[in-house]
Formats: structure tokens, sequence, C-alpha cells
């Protein structure tokens, strides 16, 4: 192990009830705003989700995991990279997808389906590709991570929330209209300054070692907005799909995975540093992105052909 291997970030188990409190409000903030209606967008554009959902759940990952290959960081830094990729995507990524001009409706759907599938396939994704390379299964059997309490806590952090939120939009549309976006905000204000609150804690261990991160998340981040644009365009999706389905495999919850962090791995310096400055990093590039887009509208689909008479 190295020595970023070794650095443990200072977390009292009084944060870090609080913040699994504060990440619960969130999800629950965010389902305030999802409808049933968000997963049958899959039958008007199954092919487009599909792509989505394969970028996020298999090549992101593969893509993290052959990044730690390759380049060999320190071993805590490669299963980082890892637990950020198999999270579900980012709070963002809806609204940085309707601003860059791509299909939000899309967006929205994956969003919808990547929450729910994250309950199995994040844990199955750390424990697969964290196996894969020798150097952070150590790290694995190390902290003996078991993927079963793994879905306990995502179910715990993620899926009651987020079934509780869908239920009060389900019960009480009227009062989930109004409550959604400023509960969203709020919650997301909160959230920010905990952890914000929690670097300044760690700042010495932060600022000694993002710099040996700070390659990987760029390198990562931006072969995920291209793996996510370029699946689209192999597909033969229209720009507008490709755009949403570029920035949801891109922007992920790096959040969700620094609570993981810290319940599962004792605040490991490497994991809890990737996931901080992809939380930084991710809202940066994509609303770059998202700015560029703006500015160059997609093509208008082409209009079928009018049936013979």
């Amino acid at each position: 192990m190295t020595e970023i291997d070794l650095v443990r970030l200072n977390f009292s188990p009084e944060s870090l009830t609080a913040l699994n409190v504060i990440l619960a409000l969130v999800l629950f903030g965010v389902a305030l705003d999802m409808k049933v209606s968000d997963f049958t967008g899959i039958t008007s554009a199954p092919r487009a989700t599909l792509i989505g959902l394969l970028g996020q759940f298999l090549l992101l990952p593969a893509v993290a995991w052959g990044l730690g290959m390759l380049l060999k960081p320190a071993p805590s830094i490669a299963l980082g990279m890892i637990l950020v990729a198999a999270c579900p995507g980012g709070n963002l990524s809806n609204f940085m997808t309707h601003f860059a001009r791509g299909n939000t409706a899309l967006s929205i759907t994956i969003s919808a389906f990547s929450t729910l599938g994250s309950l199995f396939f994040t844990p199955f994704n750390l424990a697969f590709w964290g196996s894969l390379n020798p150097a952070t299964n150590q790290l694995l059997h190390a902290v003996a991570l078991s993927p079963l309490e793994v879905v306990g806590a995502i179910v715990f952090l993620l899926g009651i929330p987020a079934a509780l939120g869908m239920g009060v939009a389900y019960w009480f549309p009227a009062f989930a209209r109004r409550a959604h976006k400023p509960f969203k905000v709020l919650s997301l204000v909160v959230f920010g300054a905990f952890v914000i609150g929690a670097l300044a804690a760690n700042w010495q261990h932060f600022i000694h070692h993002v710099g040996r991160v700070v390659g990987v998340v760029f390198l990562m981040n931006g072969l995920g907005l291209l793996v996510g644009y370029w699946s689209g365009r192999l597909a033969g999706l229209p720009e507008r799909d490709c755009r949403a389905t570029s920035i949801e495999v891109g922007i992920q919850n790096s959040g969700f995975g620094l609570v993981l962090v810290f319940n599962f791995f004792d605040g490991m310096g490497g994991m809890a540093i990737v996931a901080a400055w992809w939380g930084i990093w991710h809202i940066l590039t994509g609303m770059a992105l998202a700015s560029w887009w703006r500015r160059r509208p997609p093509p208008l689909a082409a209009p079928e052909p009018a049936p013979a008479p």
C-alpha cells in the first residue's frame, strides 16, 4: 500500500449519521419529481434508454477498471474510480441535458432506471471490477466487503427515500409540484455545505493528495462523456439523444459514492478524495459541455415521408 491508501479522513459516527440522513433527504427531494411515466418512457425510446444504461452500468465501470490497470495509480485511487463509475447518474444530469438542448425526457428515463438499477449494479460493479485488479482486490479483502451489506445500505439510503418521494408525488401531486424544487435546492445546498465542511476538517489531506487524482478523474470523466455520446452515434441515435446519453454516462452521483466510502471503507483517503474531486469536476465539465452544445442547436429530425396515395 502507498501513503494515500493508509490515510483515513476524520469523520465521527455522528457526522456519518448526519451525512446519511442528508443524502436520503436529497434523494427524497429528487424523487418528488419522479413519476411512473418516467419509467414508461422506455417504450417510446427503448434503444436509446438501453444504450444509456449500458454505458452507465457496463462501459463506464470498464473504463474505470481499464484506466486503473493502465495507469496503476494507488490502489485506493483505482478502487475509488470504480466506485464512482458504479454509482447512479448525478442529480444535475437532467438539468444539464435540458440546458444542452438534449432529449430531456430520455435523460429523465435513464436517470429513473439507473436510480433503481443501482440497487443491484452498484455493489455488483464494485465487487466485480474491483476483484479483476489485483491491487484493488486486496483492498476489498482487507475491508471484508460484503456485497449484501452494500445492497442493504443502498436500499436504506436510496431505495426507501426514492420510493417515499415517488409515493408522495403520486398521492399528493399538488404538494409535490410545489415542494420538489425548493426541497431539492435546499437539500443539495445543505449536502454541499456538509461536504465542504468535511473537506475543511481534512483540508491538509485533501490538498496534499488531490494532485494525484486530478489526472485520473479528468481522463475518466472525459472518457465517460465520450463513451456516452459515441455509443449513441454508433447506434444511429439522433443528436439530441446522443447529448442525453453522454451526460447521463459522464455525470455520476459522487456524493452517494462518498457516503459508501465512509460507511464501508472507513474514509479511505484515495477513495474519498476521488469521490470528492469528481463531485467538483463533473459539474464544471458538465456545464461547460452543456454550454457549448447550447450554442449549437441539434439538427431537426428529418420529417417522415408522406404515405403513397
